[in-house]
């Protein structure tokens, strides 16, 4: 590739400037000024900023990279051989194992070193905690609490939850994913109850946590509801935490630095670390979680496997869970658990595994109890999953009760039915003047977007509500020199603020204090065992207005109603995913508004990350 190829590039904007500044430091290091050495740096730049975690040179070589407007002038990437042997002799790429800021693997996999870094040293570690079952577990004990706290309660469905109970006993890496509704969370606090009991003799230290704020005071909420249902004794019962934390609080984060005060050479005192969302976590941040995690200590992951992947490199939850392809226990980890419950799987003895491995670490509930199997939700969520676009629009038109579509394909349809949609979803929690109740009145519907920016973007649609809310006299927007500050504005954290306990994906309502004659407003936020916390709104870290949000932010949260709104041509974010994601943040509705083609192609597109995590974990295991 010539440099004035590369020139049409950055001046396109093909290339980010990170990425063309990471291309010439290497070429830089490299001492040769060689254009391949730097697109090579700078594509892989651009692969991670994408959320690969690597640049897969065997699918772009001699493949058009960028074409003008009329389809010619195509750039390609130079020829396979001669890239290769230019990279193996250049100082600045290495292969596996040596430090080098670029590593070059035997599948022509090309990596930043701290990538390559995490991936092997994240698989290293997961495959060192599942090598060994814990010891020294009293059965007798074990069987008890299996049949106490799983109970089959007289149905023949055979009971999965039971099978997560197993798990954790005996496995010091242990996740736990299906979808929305399967009972992820009240299955954790009856592992926690029988981990418990298994060490009546020896307390045990746990840790709840989760990657965002939203998400830890949910993790929270759901556990000390589930305290409440548990059949065992009461010490039992105040032995476990319903207070979360953030992943970044928990391992303490070094001021100015992308490290943590816990690691591998300073881990958690605890002894069980439960994590949940754990499709939002990404490559880098897992390693650094498993990393300070005790060698002794059990972890434990929850999340949905098919939800979105995280912003930065990486789609651990699914990569962990080798979500394309279906994995049996092992004959000993099934003769195990058949012993234990007198439960059989309905399994075929000769598909089990023939030695133990991580398919034993790891169970998918399948069962919603949120959502009836014949509910359009969760038919729609099924659906899609199995990228079938005919059945999906067969549900979306049918209009039931949970479920419907509107043909939104520009900005004046949406300026025709936003107003409706945006007064029965929000006058309530306006007409409120309790903080505490405002938020759940808030939190009871909200409108979810594939994309920020447009007209049928977030900014936009937060833009327009606000115009109808103050037309419809719900706010108060006429005093400028306050704006955009004014009574029910509700707000959206975007940056952690250690120092003030506010984190990314908080909820807040901006009120004056109830009953007072004073017109100051205060940002509240709901805070631990539902107290309220309140803000001055200047001492708020970054933020933005939140009646509109994307899906990416919504992760983590539930709602009875949702209105998801889809743009009106493609982006490559939108994706099956993305998709199903909106949908079943919706408890009891949901309305779907966008284009029939651009529904389509939003069905029949995966995430497909690069990722050498999965193979790291899963090539060389049959089934």
């Amino acid at each position: 590739m010539n440099k004035n190829n590369i020139t049409h590039l950055i001046e396109t904007g093909y290339l980010s400037e990170i990425d063309v500044h990471f291309g010439k430091f290497i070429t830089g290091l490299d001492k040769n000024d060689n254009p391949d050495i730097f697109i090579a740096a700078a594509l892989v730049s651009r692969a991670t900023g994408d959320g690969d975690g690597y640049l897969d040179l065997n699918s772009i070589t001699r493949k058009p990279i960028l074409s003008d407007i009329n389809g010619e002038n195509r750039f390609k990437s130079p020829q396979l051989s001669e890239w290769l042997k230019t990279l193996s002799q250049s100082r600045v790429v290495g292969r596996p194992g040596e430090f080098r800021p670029l590593i070059l693997d035997e599948k022509n996999r090309l990596y930043l070193y701290r990538y390559w870094d995490y991936e092997n040293r994240l698989s290293n570690t997961i495959k060192s905690r599942i090598k060994e079952d814990i010891q020294g577990i009293d059965r007798s004990i074990l069987k008890d609490s299996l049949n106490r706290l799983f109970p089959n309660n007289g149905t023949d469905e055979f009971n999965w939850h039971k099978v997560a109970g197993v798990i954790a006993a005996f496995k010091k890496f242990c996740v736990i994913t299906g979808g929305p509704g399967t009972g992820k969370t009240f299955t954790t606090a009856k592992i926690l109850a029988l981990l418990l009991e298994l060490s009546r003799k020896n307390k045990l230290s746990i840790l709840l946590a989760a990657p965002t704020g939203k998400a830890a005071a949910r993790i929270g909420e759901s556990i000390k509801a589930a305290k409440k249902t548990l059949n065992c004794s009461d010490d039992i019962i105040d032995a476990i935490p319903s207070e979360a934390y953030t992943i970044h609080r928990m391992l303490k984060t070094i001021p100015g630095s992308p490290y943590f005060y816990h690691n591998a050479e300073n881990p958690l005192t605890a002894d069980i670390v439960v994590v949940d969302e754990v499709s939002m976590v990404d490559l880098a941040l897992m390693f650094k979680l498993l990393s300070a995690v005790k060698n002794d200590a059990r972890i434990i992951l929850i999340g949905d496997r098919d939800q979105l992947a995280s912003v930065e490199a990486g789609f651990v939850m699914a990569d962990i869970c080798d979500r394309d392809n279906v994995h049996l226990f092992s004959e000993y980890f099934y003769k195990q658990f058949e012993k234990l419950t007198q439960c059989k799987m309905e399994v075929s003895s000769k598909k089990l595994k023939g030695n133990p491995g991580l398919y034993d670490c790891m169970v998918v509930l399948k069962k919603s109890y949120r959502f009836a199997d014949t509910s359009g939700i969760g038919e729609c969520s099924r659906a899609l999953n199995n990228g079938k676009f005919d059945e999906t629009f067969s549900i979306l038109k049918s209009n039931s009760d949970q479920i419907d579509w509107k043909k939104i394909s520009g900005p004046n349809d949406l300026s025709m039915a936003l107003p409706q949609e945006v007064i029965n979803g929000y006058s309530d929690y306006l007409n409120c003047r309790d903080p505490h109740r405002a938020l759940e009145l808030f939190n009871r519907f909200r409108i979810l977007c594939a994309v920020k920016f447009g007209a049928l973007g977030v900014i936009e649609i937060n833009r327009l509500t606000e115009e109808i809310l103050n037309r419809n006299d719900l706010i108060e927007l006429d005093n400028l020199s306050t704006y955009p500050w004014y009574r029910g504005r509700p707000v959206l954290i975007s940056r952690n603020d250690y120092n003030l306990e506010l984190f990314n994906g908080d909820i807040g309502i901006t009120m004056p204090e109830p009953d007072s004659k004073s017109k100051n407003l205060y940002v509240y936020f709901s805070g631990i065992s539902g107290k309220l916390r309140r803000f001055l709104p200047h001492r708020l870290p970054e933020h933005e207005t939140a009646y509109a949000m994307t899906v990416h932010k919504s992760q983590g949260s539930e709602f009875e109603t949702v209105l998801l709104v889809l743009p009106n041509q493609d982006y490559p974010v939108l994706t099956r995913e993305l998709f199903y994601t909106g949908i079943t943040r919706a408890k009891n509705h949901i309305s779907i508004w966008g284009k029939e083609e651009i529904i389509k192609t939003t069905i029949l597109r995966k995430i497909n990350r690069n990722s050498g995590l999965k193979d790291a974990l899963w090539e060389n295991t049959i089934g």
